[in-house]
């Protein structure tokens, strides 16, 4: 598998969606992005504010960009605020370092993509993405 499918987003979304009501989660926006940050599919709950899916997507965003967690840029940008307000900036505020994010890998550790969640907490927020990753048969990290 060389890109992330739209059939696999799709599946990534609706189980984390799903997780999210089994835990009596907040109304979730889910986006979920191709290597290159295009959106690949996303669906925001009934009930869900406004703001979700940009958030979601700008937790995803950073995340497939910097190639890591958004939880890990959130880490890293504590320790370095001027660089980190900066890629807000330069990319047009697409840039969110909060935790949300998980990056989505093929079997072989491949970079395919990234999903971002808003609605819970970040935790609740990683939790969800993480699982509807590991549910369409890839990794998270």
């Amino acid at each position: 598998m060389s890109s992330l499918t739209l059939a696999q987003a799709n599946l990534i979304i609706t189980s984390a969606l799903k997780h999210s009501k089994e835990r009596g989660y907040q109304p979730m926006a889910v986006v979920v992005l191709d290597d290159a940050g295009h959106v690949r599919a996303l669906q925001r709950e009934d009930g869900a504010s406004m703001f979700r899916v940009d958030v979601a997507t700008g937790k995803a965003w950073g995340a497939v960009g910097m190639g890591v967690s958004s939880r890990v840029l959130g880490e890293r940008a504590k320790g370095n605020p001027n660089f980190f307000l900066s890629l807000a900036a330069t990319s047009g505020g697409k840039f969110l370092p909060q935790p949300g994010a998980v990056l989505i890998k093929n079997p072989d550790g491949k970079l395919l993509g990234s999903v971002g969640a808003s609605g819970g907490t970040g935790d609740e927020d990683e939790a969800i993405c993480a699982y509807g990753v590991e549910s369409a048969g890839l990794l998270s990290s």
